[in-house]
């Protein structure tokens, strides 16, 4: 009797942490077909300042500004 009401609690608790991980899962295959990449986790406004510089700096290299 007490092994039916474990069984009878872990299914729904498996069913709420596979339902946690299909949706966790979807945002990172639409993030990372949006934005070709993997998310960065812990994204603060310095990362986003130095991304910014470093795409231009990248592209001041490869595409220099004729003159």
């Amino acid at each position: 009797m007490v092994r039916f009401q474990f069984l009878e609690a872990v299914l729904p608790l498996g069913i709420i942490a596979g339902m946690l991980c299909i949706a966790g899962n979807v945002q990172y295959q639409i993030h990372k077909a949006a934005h070709g990449r993997p998310k960065h986790i812990g994204n603060d406004m310095w990362d986003v300042a130095m991304e910014r510089r470093d795409k231009k700096i990248v592209d001041d290299k490869l595409y220099p500004a004729s003159n």
